[in-house]
Order: C-alpha cells, then structure tokens, then sequence
C-alpha cells in the first residue's frame, strides 16, 4: 500500500515516514543555531567559492588585484605620510612598514564591507528558502581569508627583500609573537564580523548606513595606528583611547611580531579582547533580533 507524496505527485510506501524539517523562530537574542551551521556546512562552502569567482570573474587581471592594490597603496602612503608629511614609522622601510599595517587591516576593512550588507544584498534569497541567516557573513569572513593569505605572502616577499638582502635588515626583529598570528585572524574575524553584524541590522531601518560604510571605514582606519606609529600619541590619555579601538592591539601586535616594533602591552591587548567580544555579543544580539522581521521591513 502507498500514499501521494505531496512533494513530487508519486507515491511511498505506507510504512515509510518522510523526514520532517521544523522552522521555528530563533529561542534567543543570543541563540546561534550551531547545528543549522553544520547541517549546511555545504551551502557555506558553495557561497565561499561563489564570492571569491564572482568578485574577479570579469577582471583580466582576476586575483592578481589581491596583490596590487595593497602594494599601490603603501606606495602612496610612503609618499604622502612617509615622504610628504614626514610621519615617523619606528625606524623601519617606510614600504614595509606600511605594507605589515595594511595586511590585517584590508582583511577588517573587507569583512567588515561584506557582512554590513547581509541584510540588503540579500533579500530576495532570503525570502524564498530558508537556512540559517549567519551562513552568508561567515562566507563573507572565510573567502575573505584567501585574499588576506595572498596579501601576507605579498607582505613576506618584501620581508624577505628587507630583512636579508638591504641595509634595514638588523633593524628588523621579528620574534616569537609569531606564534600568536593565528590568534591575531581569529580576533580580525571576529571583531569585523560583530561589527559587521551590527551595521546590517542597523540597516534594516537606516539604509543610510550602506552608503556611509565606505566613509566609515576610511576614517576608522585614520583612527588605527595604520599610517602611523602608536608610540607617536604621547599622551597617556588618548592612547587609552586608541586602545579602546579593538584593531589597534592587532595592528601593532602585527607590526611587533613581523618587524620587533610597536607598542605592545598586556593591558591594551586585554582591552582590545574585551571590546572584541563586546561588538560580537552585541552584533549578534542585534542580528538575531532584526533577522526576525526583516524581510517585511527592508
């Protein structure tokens, strides 16, 4: 005996049970549905693959833009805050110092561009098939892990040149807080994907924000100590300040592991940690909040 499958007109065994799927909104402003994660651990590989073809897919150049537009923009940063306005760089290659400052910090500012635009570059996916919403920033956060892999080996090909074969070589020292470079990714993606969380659910009712992110992200990072040194602010209270900027720790960690500058201490790493998990909890709060309603308001 059998019974009409209502999904394609045939029939199944009586005995048989269909699988069932239950969509139930979200237990918790704080809930992530980590078993939804792995379930469609699938999809977030296809839409990783789907971002990294699309963005250069009808470039000539393709991925080779991973590596030119940093090195475009050390070299003007070497001449404008390097040559121009003579802005200090702890004694090392202007080029260099430059180019170690950018790598972390494109990899904040490109996340942080994808996943603030969750909400309004995919509303017409999101209403018509279920899956868990986080899937599309995390995509964002992993493809953009390709261009930051690319962008370091471009950074060590100039190390290289620096360290062992020009003048600047003793200068460089760089230590064991090599080690912590995973911790220092981990801390990026974070930090970028709960600001990154915050801003598209802001966008739900301010779509103003979409277009002040790139604005925002340019001054955000005159805030980091990118162009500059952080042993330049003098004054105690301000550099409390720049600290209480989570990419600020990560930035001149970044400089101290690779280049043996920077300043580094326990209590601003400390800081920056804390503000990282406070924008996390608070982008995800805000995201599971507004992902409950947003089809109906963007």
């Amino acid at each position: 005996m059998s019974v009409p499958d209502a999904a394609d007109g045939g029939s199944i065994p009586s005995g048989r049970r269909l699988p069932r799927i239950v969509i139930q909104p979200s237990r918790g402003l704080l809930h992530v549905d980590w078993r939804g994660l792995a379930e469609y651990r699938d999809l977030l590989v296809l839409l990783v693959r789907r971002d990294f073809l699309s963005r250069y897919k009808q470039s000539i150049l393709g991925p080779a833009w991973f590596v030119i537009q940093p090195v475009l923009t050390t070299v003007v940063f070497t001449v404008i805050f390097g040559n121009v306005a003579k802005l200090p760089s702890d004694g090392m290659p202007k080029l260099l110092f430059y180019l170690c400052a950018l790598v972390p910090w494109n990899y904040f500012a490109a996340n942080l561009n994808a996943t603030s635009t969750t909400f309004t570059a995919n509303i017409s996916l999101f209403g018509k098939v279920y899956f868990p919403r986080l899937v599309v920033p995390l995509s964002a956060v992993v493809s953009n892990l390709i261009a930051f892999a690319i962008q370091l080996l471009t950074f060590l090909a100039f190390f290289t040149y620096f360290k062992f074969f020009s003048a600047a070589g003793p200068l460089i020292r760089p230590n064991v807080e090599l080690l912590l470079m995973p911790l220092l990714v981990v801390q990026t993606a974070a930090v970028s994907l709960g600001f990154g969380l915050l801003v598209t659910a802001l966008t739900v009712k301010y779509q103003d924000l979409v277009y002040a992110m790139a604005f925002l992200i340019q001054l955000w990072m005159y805030a980091t100590p990118v162009v500059y040194p952080l042993s330049m602010v003098t004054n105690l209270k301000w550099r409390i300040v720049a600290a209480l900027n989570p990419m600020t720790a990560v930035v001149e960690l970044f400089k101290h592991a690779f280049l043996g500058v920077g300043t580094v201490s326990p209590r601003y790493t400390l800081i920056s940690v804390a503000m990282t998990l406070l924008v996390l909890f608070l982008g995800l709060v805000m995201f599971n909040r507004a992902e409950r309603t947003f089809v109906d308001t963007v």
